[in-house]
């Protein structure tokens, strides 16, 4: 499994790699359109679809992202479309983590088809417009999402259920305890100390999420950070409430020893648009 999961790793950053940090972006934009596309071919299978509206689905996907942007799409900004997404990631998040998967289950399919669709398209679309904006700013969104895992993981394994007994959402994933929710706010919360130092000292190009952010005072920065920090637990936990209601373990296999793509990029879901319309607030 391991020896798997590695390989996949492997395969997929030998596409990743180049393609960020290519001068141009069409290759960035265009493999990102693919991994979206697959991703919405897994969230019509979530949704109940048939075969072929399950295809259609992931196809219509990735031709979206891709007309979109051929048609300049990506060029101007979208502050009404972060702030709808945004809008929506947080009252899902509140009803759903309390009303779990019975709630989302009475949704109609189609209406669930529907809001999936367009937070993968949001998603996309604030990846390409973070890229643009810099790799310094992209990878501080991904470290930040990355950060609350690996610490979540972490501290959750060293001292998860130690001093407080009850889990962080046990209908959903009964593994997650807050001792790792907290300990992944603690590496975020370093991060955000620690990036804007490291950034200023080898002159990355461009600011990053932190700077932007620090640039409204340090307490927009700090709730900014600790929001970002809470959507990115939300997006984690609501794709196991989706698979949980869905009767499957993983999205897909498409990815093996990983799972699927959603089960990859589940908490960068909600955090994207929600980095880019704090950082033009």
């Amino acid at each position: 499994m391991l020896k798997q999961r590695i390989l996949t790793a492997i395969a997929l950053l030998s596409l990743l790699v180049p393609a960020v940090w290519a001068q141009e972006p069409q290759a960035f934009i265009v493999l990102t359109a693919l991994l979206i596309g697959a991703a919405g071919w897994e969230w019509a299978r979530l949704c109940g679809g048939s075969v072929w509206v399950n295809i259609a689905s992931g196809l219509a996907v990735g031709l979206a992202c891709i007309l979109f942007w051929l048609n300049q799409g990506l060029d101007r900004p979208l502050p009404l479309l972060w702030l709808f997404v945004g809008a929506a990631w947080v009252l899902a998040t509140a009803a759903l983590l309390s009303g779990g998967a019975p709630l989302w289950l009475r949704v109609r399919p189609s209406i669930r088809w529907f809001l999936g669709v367009v937070a993968l398209f949001a998603a996309w679309a604030a990846l390409v417009q973070a890229r643009a904006m810099g790799i310094n700013y992209l990878f501080s969104i991904f470290f930040l999402v990355w950060g609350a895992d690996v610490g979540a993981y972490f501290c959750g394994r060293q001292w998860g259920g130690r001093w407080i007994s009850r889990k962080l959402a046990p209908q959903i994933s009964p593994g997650k305890t807050w001792e790792g929710a907290l300990g992944g706010f603690a590496v975020v919360l370093l991060l955000t100390w620690a990036w804007p130092q490291l950034e200023l000292e080898h002159q990355w190009g461009g600011p990053s999420l932190y700077t932007r952010l620090g640039q409204g005072g340090a307490v927009f920065l700090g709730i900014s950070v600790v929001f970002l920090t809470t959507m990115s637990v939300a997006g984690d936990l609501l794709e196991s409430l989706f698979k949980r209601a869905a009767g499957v373990k993983d999205s897909s296999q498409l990815l093996p020893g990983h799972g699927g793509v959603l089960d990859r990029i589940d908490a960068l879901l909600p955090v994207l648009p929600l980095a880019m319309l704090l950082s033009f607030r």
